[in-house]
């Protein structure tokens, strides 16, 4: 018989969400609390009142909820999370989603070095440091998901994007490299590559957003995929609009 997955065993799952006050963040935490009551759910963020928000829906939903106020790219502070976590929850979460980020539209010529430093330190250096944090909790207990939440741009070039581009693609390599690491350890790394999803990051832009997918139909992807028999892994995962990129 399979090995159950991290999120299928008897007792309810524990998961870890970075960018989890608004958007895809949010969405994912709404999707694990209604697929598994009794959930622990961690929502990592920097906007405290909404994450207070977010924390009480999913309270609502059954889950066991808690916002960490931290900024995902600053060293100090993601050092002191697992600590902080631990002291709320008293267990190492089962999975750590990557999912905070920002989005900015420029070309390679109006890419100014603070614009570019942004991108990778929201993007890339977020991600890296959450799963340095959490990685020896992992390997000690020879189990548990990192999730990569990466982008369409991290496996393509869309034109003016080429910082986030650079980051997402960034992003791309620093889950593959985890995963040739961890490889028969126990731990599984899954990378999603969405594509034009409608979040706040699309607030001001004209885009038609009724040709986006929906940040829950995205969220109930990662459920679905981190909810796999242990013994499979979806390595890498592109998710598109039917109707094709914007």
């Amino acid at each position: 018989m399979a090995k159950k997955s991290s999120a299928s065993r008897r007792r309810p799952p524990f998961i870890l969400i970075t960018g989890a006050s608004q958007g895809l963040g949010a969405a994912l935490a709404f999707a694990y609390a209604r697929t598994f009551p009794g959930s622990k759910l961690a929502l990592v963020a920097r906007n405290a009142r909404n994450l207070e928000k977010v924390a009480a829906r999913c309270e609502a939903l059954g889950a066991d909820a808690h916002g960490f106020v931290c900024d995902a790219s600053d060293d100090a502070a993601v050092a002191r999370l697992p600590a902080a976590v631990s002291k709320v929850f008293r267990r190492t979460p089962d999975i750590v989603v990557n999912n905070a980020g920002r989005f900015a539209s420029a070309t390679f010529a109006a890419t100014t070095p603070a614009i570019f430093d942004d991108m990778l330190g929201a993007n890339l250096r977020s991600a890296y440091l959450v799963t340095r944090a959490f990685l020896p909790a992992f390997a000690e207990r020879k189990a548990g998901d990192f999730v990569f939440i990466s982008s369409i741009c991290g496996k393509i070039v869309l034109p003016a994007c080429a910082a986030y581009t650079v980051a997402k693609h960034g992003l791309t390599g620093l889950a593959a490299a985890l995963r040739a690491e961890t490889k028969g350890t126990g731990l599984r790394v899954l990378c999603i590559h969405p594509g034009a999803t409608d979040t706040p990051a699309w607030d001001g832009s004209g885009v038609n957003r009724t040709r986006m997918m929906t940040a829950a139909s995205v969220a109930e992807a990662v459920v679905a995929l981190t909810s796999l028999d242990a013994c499979t892994v979806a390595e890498e995962i592109t998710l598109r609009p039917s109707g094709g990129d914007l």
